[in-house]
C-alpha cells in the first residue's frame, strides 16, 4: 500500500473548538484551551503517524479583525494555513451565530482542496437547529463535506478521521516518523504557563501578557525552569502578582503541576513578571516573541 501524508490545517472562528478538536485527532493535548477567546496565538503542527500515513494537523488562532500587531500575526498564521493545506478543515460553533469571515470565505472556495465543515458541540443543541446549520454551511460551501461532531465528547471524532485519511494524499513523510510537533519543549512550557494565566485572571490581563522561557537546564531527576511573564503596563504587573504575592504563585504552582505531568518528570518552577512597554504594537518584541513569520 502507498504511502500517504499531508497538511490538515484547522481554522474557524474564536472558541469554535479547533484546539479541542486537534488535540483529539492526535491524541495528546498540545493546544491549550481555555473559555476565552484568542487562547490560540501561534500555529501549532501536531503529527499523527500511522504505518502508512502521516497526517500534520495544524491549529490556527481564532479568525478575528485586527486591532493591534500582534492580532496581524496571528492572522498571517491562519493567511499560510489557506494556502498550504491538502485539506482543510473548518470547525463552526453550532451554539453560535453563522458568521464566515467574508475574505476568508473567499479565499476556502478558492483553495481548490477538499474541505471538510465540522460542526462542533452537537451535544449541545437540538436536531433542528442542527439542520439549520448544516443546510447554511452547505449553501456556503457547495463542495464541503459535513461531519457532526463532539469535539470535547469524542463523537463522531473516528469517522472524521476515516474521512480524513481516504482524502490524504499519496507522499512521504514529511517529519520524522516519532515527531509529535514541530514546536519545542520550551515553546510548550511557556503555553501551558499562558494558559493558567488565562485561567486566573480576567478582563485585559491575559491578553497583555507573553511567556517568555529564560532558562531550561533538565538532568535525570529534575528540570530546572525559569519563566519571565511580559505585561504592556506597569499596573498589570501588580495585578499578576497579586497581594502577598498570591496570584503569581498560584499560577506557578498549577503551570508546575501540567509541566510535570506533560515531561514526566519533577520540574522547579521560577516566575518573575517584566514590564515590556506596549509589546503587542512591537515589532521588535513580537519577533523576540515568535510572532514574525
Amino acid at each position: 500500500m502507498a504511502h500517504k501524508a499531508g497538511f490538515v490545517n484547522i481554522i474557524g472562528n474564536p472558541n469554535a473548538g479547533k484546539s479541542t478538536l486537534m488535540n483529539a485527532l492526535v491524541g495528546d493535548k498540545l493546544s491549550i484551551i481555555t473559555s476565552k477567546a484568542q487562547t490560540t496565538r501561534h500555529r501549532i503542527l501536531g503529527i499523527l503517524n500511522g504505518e502508512d500515513f502521516q497526517v500534520v494537523f495544524s491549529d490556527t488562532p481564532g479568525i478575528i479583525t485586527p486591532r493591534y500587531k500582534l492580532q496581524e500575526s496571528m492572522m498571517r498564521f491562519v493567511g499560510i494555513a489557506l494556502t498550504d493545506a491538502d485539506i482543510l478543515l473548518y470547525v463552526a460553533d453550532v451554539t453560535d451565530k453563522i458568521q464566515v469571515d467574508e475574505n476568508i470565505s473567499t479565499k476556502i472556495l478558492n483553495a481548490k482542496v477538499p474541505l471538510i465543515i465540522a460542526l462542533n458541540k452537537i451535544d449541545l443543541i437540538d436536531k433542528e437547529i442542527l439542520l439549520t446549520y448544516k443546510n447554511e454551511y452547505k449553501a456556503l460551501f457547495p463542495d464541503s463535506e459535513i461531519f457532526e461532531i463532539s469535539a470535547l465528547n469524542g463523537k463522531n471524532i473516528p469517522s472524521l478521521m476515516k474521512r480524513i485519511l481516504a482524502l490524504l494524499p499519496e507522499s512521504e513523510p514529511y517529519y520524522p516518523k516519532d515527531e509529535l510537533t514541530d514546536k519545542p519543549e520550551r515553546f510548550f512550557v511557556s503555553e501551558i504557563i499562558r494558559e493558567k494565566i488565562l485561567l486566573c485572571y480576567r478582563n485585559e490581563i491575559p491578553y497583555c501578557s507573553e511567556v517568555v522561557i529564560e532558562e531550561f537546564k533538565e538532568d535525570d531527576k529534575i528540570i530546572r525552569i525559569r519563566a519571565i511573564i511580559h505585561v504592556a503596563r506597569d499596573s498589570q504587573k501588580g495585578i499578576i502578582i497579586g497581594h502577598q504575592g498570591k496570584a503569581l504563585k498560584k499560577v506557578g504552582i498549577t503551570a508546575r503541576k501540567d509541566i510535570e505531568k506533560f515531561f514526566g518528570k519533577q520540574v522547579y518552577l521560577e516566575t518573575f513578571v517584566k514590564v515590556t512597554k506596549d509589546w503587542r504594537d512591537s515589532d521588535k518584541f513580537l519577533k523576540h516573541f515568535g510572532y514574525s513569520q
